[in-house]
């Protein structure tokens, strides 16, 4: 398997925390329907032996997978890609990338149908430029950053044991 460069990972993981960070002002929406899972996969659950999957990545802890079975969507809305990480061979993260303000609403309207409402009281999420907005289940957080003016949206779906591991190590390896 490839070993892609470090930087690349440093930059994701470090992207990924970055967006975590700059969200902590804004609350999370409480999630009324926390699945523990994404794609029917529960967290914590190995990813090496399945067939739908294609890994992508593999590091010392860390490793992605593509989906193998089409195009990404999340629902029915094409996305430009799903990758699913996992955490010393633990389901932990998905990670969906789109583009366009369309996009965007479709992405909005499909969590807030599956997960609950936002929470809109002020205060409660971040919006303008960068606009992110968040909920919180009891097994699973999702996060999600668009960038209006570049039209990049990112949705972090994790598990809320397994993601901070991901920020464990980055504290471990700049001792």
């Amino acid at each position: 398997m490839p070993q892609a460069p470090r930087t690349w990972v440093r930059g994701t993981v470090a992207l990924a925390g970055f967006i975590l960070l700059a969200g902590q002002p804004a609350a999370a929406s409480e999630m009324t329907n926390d699945p523990g899972s994404f794609l029917g996969i529960r967290w914590g659950d190995s990813l090496a032996s399945r067939l739908d999957l294609q890994q992508t990545y593999s590091g010392k802890d860390v490793a992605d997978y593509q989906l193998t079975n089409g195009p990404a969507k999340l629902g029915a809305i094409p996305v430009g890609s799903i990758t699913l990480t996992t955490w010393q061979d633990q389901f932990a993260r998905a990670t969906i990338r789109y583009r366009g303000d369309d996009t965007h609403k479709q992405v909005m309207a499909y969590l807030q149908e599956q997960y609950g409402a936002l929470d809109r009281t002020p205060g409660q999420m971040i919006r303008g430029l960068n606009q992110q907005f968040n909920w919180r289940g009891p097994q699973t957080e999702i996060n999600v950053t668009y960038e209006a003016q570049s039209g990049r949206g990112f949705v972090f779906i994790e598990s809320r044991v397994l993601s901070p591991r991901f920020n464990d190590a980055l504290t471990d390896s700049a001792e």
